[in-house]
């Protein structure tokens, strides 16, 4: 057995035998079981964004690690013109929690979104190409998906896109219509931007979205890549609204902390994708699938929706008392375990100042601190992550008053 490395070996070796396009911590992990990893050195960190909203359930739930080991010697891969019983329960288990839809799978949410841009093309038929898609918007940073993103910073140095996606401002009803044109094939949003600041609709956005297709026989698509499988205590974002979407898709969470994505429409939707026309070779990949399914049973069968939405009202009260002991708080808002802090300054400093202290935290569109903890994290956790946090932001706070 290979000797255990240290911090700055690790750090050495990135160096030289990998690409540096991540602005990553100078901290290397070795181990992680709920919300809390330990780097090389043996230090421990609490993790209130963990595996960037992937790990749900915490690092390594025995659910997930146990289904993993099982398939392990079971069938880790076999190519997409078998069928498998893993594929086929996990199929059953989003259709039932979900719409009633049926599921492609593949590897990222990326991907999930580059094959819902697909079937919309492919179903709303020649001349209807364009997709209306939000400002703040994140789906990823494949081609298409990166077209759909209406973030500029996203785009810098690729253009250019890929035509046919329109952008309008988030939470605007009328933008939208007026968008709307002989060529619109469909609608694309997030029911709650994340990457965006963790922005959450009016209660009647999502609704009269729905209208609009209906209205204009177009496809309202949902990226429920961060908000999906339980997030906001709901098994899906669009849930917390009478409606349904045409195609939603699914990944982060979705498999437990494996890599899985899902694109799932209605089935008169999903008709139009037909064999040749789309396909992922790793795709229902068995071992993931597994992973995937042993996290709907750990949320179904640990009541993990309802403690979602147990934690979010603690975890937001916690956050309204830094709104009132700091100046620099503007907002505080979230749904389920999607929980945004904004402020009136640059929240890089406190995000490194918490993770010198044992926290990582995270912070999107400069100004947000974003909180995405797991399903299964602890009320103890909880009031020791916001002890830190404080010091934190008091530090960062000081250095505004002694500037």
């Amino acid at each position: 057995m290979e000797q255990e490395m240290t911090s700055q070996e690790i750090f050495d070796l990135y160096g030289r035998c990998v690409i540096p396009n991540y602005a990553r911590f100078q901290v290397a992990i070795v181990r992680a079981e709920g919300s809390r990893m330990w780097d090389a050195d043996g230090k421990c960190y609490l993790d209130l964004f963990p595996g960037w909203g992937c790990s749900l359930l915490g690092y390594c739930h025995p659910r997930v690690v146990e289904a993993i080991r099982q398939q392990a010697g079971k069938l880790i891969h076999i190519d997409n013109l078998f069928f498998t019983e893993e594929g086929a329960r996990l199929g059953e288990l989003i259709h039932r929690h979900g719409f009633g839809g049926q599921s492609f799978f593949c590897n990222s949410g990326a991907e999930a979104n580059e094959a819902a841009i697909k079937l919309a093309r492919r179903h709303a038929g020649r001349g209807r190409y364009k997709i209306i898609t939000m400002e703040r918007s994140f789906h990823g940073r494949t081609y298409g998906a990166m077209s759909a993103t209406a973030q500029s910073k996203t785009h810098a140095g690729h253009e250019p896109l890929v035509p046919g996606f329109v952008y309008v401002p988030f939470n605007d009803l009328d933008a939208v219509e007026k968008a709307i044109g002989d060529e619109t094939a469909a609608i694309m949003l997030e029911p709650i931007q994340g990457e965006g600041g963790v922005r959450i609709p009016d209660e009647g956005y999502l609704p009269a979205l729905r209208e609009l297709c209906d209205e204009h026989h177009l496809l309202l698509i949902l990226d429920e890549v961060q908000t999906g499988c339980g997030r906001t205590g709901t098994w899906f974002g669009y849930q917390h609204y009478p409606i349904e979407p045409d195609i939603m898709t699914l990944a982060k969470a979705l498999g437990g902390g494996a890599p899985i994505g899902a694109m799932v429409a209605q089935p008169e939707v999903a008709a139009s994708l037909k064999p040749g026309a789309h396909a992922s070779t790793y795709g229902a990949n068995p071992l993931v699938v597994a992973a995937a399914i042993a996290m709907f049973e750990a949320v179904e069968q640990e009541s993990l929706l309802e403690a979602a939405k147990r934690k979010s009202a603690y975890i937001l009260e916690k956050a309204g008392e830094l709104q009132r002991q700091f100046g620099i708080v503007e907002e505080v808002r979230g749904r389920g375990l999607m929980i945004a802090i904004e402020l009136s300054v640059p929240g890089k400093p406190i995000v490194n100042a918490a993770m010198q202290r044992g926290l990582r935290i995270n912070c999107t569109q400069d100004t947000v601190l974003r909180l995405l903890p797991a399903l299964t994290i602890t009320t103890a956790e909880i009031d020791e992550a916001f002890e830190v946090l404080t010091e934190a932001m008091k530090e960062a706070e000081g250095k505004l008053v002694t500037t």
